[in-house]
């Protein structure tokens, strides 16, 4: 059983860089109310991740937009990083 509320269990666990494992939305909503500081309150991302986990543990929303929203929200402050000289596009052919 994936269990209700705030004790569903994402599909796959959300494992950070310090080894800390988030598996349900409470150890997620927990986390980032521990160590998002008061003034990132209102960043968008952390905005986002919790209307998410929110929606997921009282209207059963999908639980995988819970899980990407907190992932983004854990890491607001990463560049993304794009390298245009990679040379394994998905849109070209294996015998270009």
């Amino acid at each position: 059983m994936a269990g209700k509320g705030w004790s569903k269990r994402f599909d796959e666990p959300i494992v950070l860089d310090d080894g800390t494992t988030l598996t349900t939305l409470r150890e997620a909503v927990e986390y980032l109310a521990k160590t998002v500081p008061k003034e990132e309150h209102n960043h968008p991302s952390v905005l986002n991740a919790s209307d998410h986990l929110t929606r997921s543990a009282e209207q059963n929303y999908p639980m995988f937009f819970a899980r990407a929203a907190t992932l983004q929200a854990i890491h607001r402050h990463r560049d993304r990083v794009f390298n245009p000289d990679r040379n394994d596009h998905h849109w070209e052919s294996a015998n270009t």
